[in-house]
């Protein structure tokens, strides 16, 4: 028993940290029926919809045959191929969020370098699409859980959310481009790819279920209707993605919620972190995502504080720094830890040093434009 609860915990932390702290609140204010009223069930069910189409998606293959189809004119050509291997992760972030890109395109970008006898490449590589995923995922309210939550936590319009990321995005993208350039030679040894085929028809149905997910996110669509839709859905047609979705994440939400609700129950508690949050929610909330993660810090804060905007940049610009400041971050790592001929200490390195020039960058940038 013991043997499957440790590698279970070390794969699960968050969840754990999440379920600990919601057991340990509860001793304060007991279990009631009012713990009901803390959870967010919108959220909770498109995060479920959202991870599951997601799934469908990936499953057809269609990444895989996009990133084929955007490198084989360009293999040859070192530096466009920087650019598009770090902006593959960047836009598909936008879409699928930060963990299911960096899941798509990490593993075909090791292979790709490895193939070509660019292993030291590999490292600056992929923190730049770690980098890429975390600050393009931003830029949407599906990118990433935080964004998903607060979006809807705080009942923002698309315009509110829009100018808030917008301006933070493109800056991303300038600099990512910059930053890929120099990696590749533009004399780059060509490697084979082969044709990656997508299922269409698979692919036209999860992307109409993609775009009712969309419908329901900005409010044109109940939730209730999208999950009874994307539930009927994939049990007729592939049940095996009902158990795609990330659950641990669905209950460290339910987890970080309790917690969250308690909190706000004691007078001495809810007193300090309001007067925190008042001081300055977007520094807070950076942060906090250096210690617990970006998408706890949003649901733990979000009780405290008015200020949604400030707490929704926070928390993504909070995604840069350490490697638990967003959870995507070690996927990467995850990765490339079983790599042959692996660097962990020059990763960390690179990784870190990245990091906090990007986190050091755009904290000046919300000072200027706040």
């Amino acid at each position: 028993m013991i043997r499957r609860i440790i590698p279970f915990i070390k794969r699960e932390l968050v969840f754990c940290l999440a379920l600990l702290l919601a057991i340990l609140s509860a001793f304060f204010v007991p279990p009631s029926r009012e713990y009901v009223s803390y959870i967010d069930f919108r959220v909770l069910g498109l995060l479920w919809c959202l991870m599951t189409v997601v799934a469908g998606l990936r499953s057809c293959g269609v990444f895989d045959a996009l990133s084929t189809a955007l490198l084989h004119r360009n293999v040859s050509r070192g530096r466009m191929l920087s650019v598009i291997l770090v902006m593959l992760p960047f836009f598909a972030s936008m879409a699928v969020t930060n963990d299911v890109a960096l899941l798509t395109f990490v593993p075909f970008t090791i292979g790709l370098l490895s193939s070509a006898k660019c292993e030291k490449v590999i490292p600056p590589m992929l923190v730049l699409q770690t980098l890429a995923a975390n600050l393009g995922s931003m830029a949407t309210p599906v990118g990433n859980p935080q964004n998903l939550y607060l979006y809807g936590a705080y009942s923002m319009t698309a315009s509110e959310f829009f100018s808030a990321v917008l301006p933070f995005a493109g800056v991303a993208f300038v600099l990512l481009t910059l930053c890929a350039l120099p990696l590749l030679p533009e004399s780059f040894p060509a490697a084979h790819l082969p044709p990656v085929p997508a299922e269409k028809k698979k692919l036209l149905f999860f992307t109409v279920l993609f775009a009712l997910c969309l419908l329901s996110v900005f409010r044109f669509l109940a939730w209730q209707w999208l999950l009874a839709a994307v539930f009927l859905s994939v049990l007729l047609f592939d049940r095996r993605l009902i158990a795609a979705a990330d659950y641990p994440l669905i209950l460290t939400f339910i987890c970080f919620f309790i917690f969250s609700g308690n909190l706000g129950k004691i007078d001495a508690v809810n007193a300090a972190l309001r007067a925190w949050m008042g001081k300055n929610a977007f520094l807070t909330a950076v942060l906090a995502s250096q210690v617990i993660s970006n998408v706890p810090a949003a649901v733990l804060l979000s009780g405290f504080t008015d200020a949604g905007t400030a707490l929704l940049l926070g928390t993504d610009i909070g995604g840069l720094g350490t490697p638990v400041a967003s959870l995507a971050s070690l996927i990467t790592l995850k990765f490339y830890l079983h790599t042959p001929n692996r660097r962990a200490g020059r990763f960390l390195a690179v990784f870190l040093g990245a990091n906090a020039a990007f986190l050091a960058i755009f904290l000046a940038i919300y000072a200027l434009l706040n």
